[in-house]
């Protein structure tokens, strides 16, 4: 996979419903086929090591496992102010909250941003504000493809998509459910 399909899944083992590799297991099985390992706290072998597991779980249908962080592999997600990463991976995304960090994203040749908060979010409370989907719209034009992120619901998939959203990147409800992957793949169409 070189590209990233529209439902990006976004990894928090503090909201997990389970260990980590099983919810992610149950996030491809309902048809998840990119995950971004997020949990930046853990040790470097520990992550390492899920890092390893979450590939043996998306390896075989063909999915792309994404690294928070410059060190991860061919596909990293970058933190707002984070350096860009020398030599370039081969594909990198970047969080995003402004026009001007969507510039900077275009600008380095990032090949996705996350654009938040689109909603208000449980998973981060009081970031913000919200962008909700006008501010989105006049915001995804200034970067490369922009993912909503941020209070994000399989409800707001088809107003997103038709504000520019390149897809949705979800973390808390996923996390809680896997199964709910599925019904944001049906509302991504």
């Amino acid at each position: 996979m070189t590209a990233l399909p529209r439902l990006l899944v976004v990894t928090d083992r503090t909201q997990a419903a389970g260990p980590l590799a099983d919810v992610v297991a149950a996030a491809v099985a309902a048809g998840a086929r990119a995950v971004l390992l997020r949990d930046r706290d853990l040790p470097v072998g520990e992550r390492a090591a899920l890092a390893d597991r979450l590939r043996a779980v998306l390896d075989p249908v063909g999915g792309l496992l994404v690294t928070a962080g410059s060190g991860g592999g061919p596909a990293v997600h970058l933190a707002a102010a984070e350096p860009f990463p020398d030599p370039r991976p081969a594909l990198v995304g970047r969080s995003c909250h402004s026009a001007d960090e969507l510039a900077r994203a275009r600008a380095e040749g990032c090949d996705w941003a996350f654009l938040s908060p689109v909603f208000p979010t449980a998973s981060k409370p009081g970031h913000g504000p919200a962008l909700g989907v006008d501010g989105f719209a006049a915001l995804a034009t200034h970067g490369p493809p922009a993912f909503a992120l941020g209070g994000v619901f399989p409800e707001h998939a088809p107003a997103l998509l038709g504000a520019g959203a390149a897809g949705i990147a979800v973390m808390g409800p996923v996390m809680r459910d896997p199964a709910v992957v599925a019904d944001y793949l049906a509302a991504l169409g």
